[in-house]
């Protein structure tokens, strides 16, 4: 039986998405799974990468509400089949989850965590959860203008991280750099802007999917050695902590976790200081693919009610490498796409 999945967060810039590792897991674990791109922009690389995607579509923003978004999802599943949907972009996470039910009930397949497990790991109530956990977690102020900025680096001090709510984060020494960084951040992606501690140690990651009873299914650890400006990893190698992924399994256990997550830390020796928690897979999920330990088919089988397995272990000292790839189309796909909102691969 062919099954569909769509996917978003296909682009693959200096920010890369999850989409791409995401379709190429569920390619690498069976030959009945077609997969579909969705994607809010007409230049993101998955759009035109017909060995990976069978179809792609362009979506309304979700900014633009459920309606739009939905109406395009039916029209999906009319055209080509749409059985389960892996989102993958936190911006569309809060519709997804809140629409769950009813995609169900129109045969649209998801597995994600419930309203109240997503807010829970939100920025702002991450302090309340590293309590809850028994794990540190850095001093963070949300502002919305300059004078909460300088009162935050008056108590955080410097040097800060100035963070978006949902996406960016950047190192500011100077009080001059957390202005720039404030009003880049506030532009681009709204308020909140957040001012966080910087803590020493060294980044561990963690991925996996929890089964929305307390048993986590799948999770692989790394390190990370190189990253981009954006902090995203670029080079990477598995790790055994056995502190780290404790913390994971209790974040799990504690809250019913339902779907996949990413623990973003800091941990030096025993010590593990919770930074963020992504309700979502990572761009780096294809790792824990290529070292057995397949995230993403998981879901799949989670969404559609069939066995799953819990993955074995991992082995540690696997390096992750990232490079750039180019692929060479023709404008006519572009515009295409551009006219019809979708594409399908030859």
């Amino acid at each position: 039986m062919t099954i569909y999945v769509a996917i978003s967060g296909i682009n693959a810039s200096d920010n890369p998405g999850p989409g791409v590792p995401v379709a190429k897991s569920l390619l690498a674990a069976s030959a009945d799974i077609k997969t579909i791109g969705l994607s809010y922009d007409l230049h993101d690389a998955g759009n035109y990468l017909d060995d990976l995607f069978d179809s792609s579509f362009i979506l309304p923003y979700p900014s633009g509400g459920w309606d739009g978004i939905v109406a395009k999802l039916r029209h999906i599943k009319q055209t080509v089949g749409l059985d389960v949907i892996i989102p993958c972009l936190d911006a569309e996470l809060p519709l997804y989850i809140k629409y769950q039910d009813a995609l169900a009930k129109e045969g649209i397949l998801t597995f994600l965590p419930t309203v109240g497990q997503f807010k829970q790991r939100t920025k702002e109530n991450l302090a309340l959860l590293s309590k809850n956990l028994d794990l540190q977690h850095p001093q963070t102020q949300g502002v919305i203008n300059i004078e909460q900025l300088q009162k935050a680096l008056d108590k955080i001090q410097l040097p800060v991280y100035v963070k978006g709510n949902y996406y960016e984060a950047f190192p500011a020494f100077t009080k001059y750099e957390a202005i720039s960084h404030f009003t880049k951040i506030a532009n681009k992606w709204g308020f909140p802007v957040l001012v966080q501690e910087v803590v020493t140690g060294e980044e561990l990651n963690v991925v996996g999917v929890g089964d929305g009873n307390g048993a986590t299914v799948g999770m692989v650890a790394i390190k990370k050695l190189t990253t981009t400006t954006l902090g995203k990893i670029w080079n990477g190698v598995t790790i055994q902590n056995p502190a780290l992924l404790n913390a994971a399994k209790q974040f799990v256990k504690t809250s019913n976790w339902r779907g996949p997550f990413e623990l973003e830390c800091i941990v030096d020796d025993n010590r593990v200081t919770l930074i963020e928690i992504n309700p979502r897979f990572p761009a780096w999920v294809y790792f824990a693919t290529g070292i057995g330990i397949n995230l993403p088919e998981q879901i799949v089988q989670l969404a559609m009610g069939k066995p799953c397995a819990k993955a074995g272990d991992f082995a540690a000292g696997k390096l992750y490498i990232r490079h750039t790839s180019e692929q060479i189309c023709d404008i006519a796909d572009l515009s295409l796409l551009a006219c019809s909102g979708e594409r399908h691969g030859s």
